[in-house]
């Protein structure tokens, strides 16, 4: 299977992180709270207007802006 932007997942779907094309000066602070590439990631929910997403991922939940979401690919699993 291809990989496909996180936000565009069901809530309670897992994925796995394979590439992230956020820009490095806001990559650098994803990866010190651990989404990095082979990570699993469950997306939790969606926000009531779309916006921020919520995920699981570590045994904590992180909240990323849609947009930020949009530029991190994920494989499901």
């Amino acid at each position: 299977m291809n990989p496909v932007p996180l936000a565009s997942l069901a809530p309670g779907t897992k994925a796995v992180v394979t590439e992230i094309r956020i820009p490095p000066q806001q990559r650098s602070r994803l990866l010190e709270m651990g989404l990095l590439v082979g990570t699993t990631v469950e997306l939790v929910r969606f926000a009531p207007m779309g916006d921020p997403v919520e995920l699981k991922l570590r045994g904590y939940n992180l909240s990323l802006r849609k947009h930020e979401a949009e530029l991190v690919l994920v494989r499901p699993v």
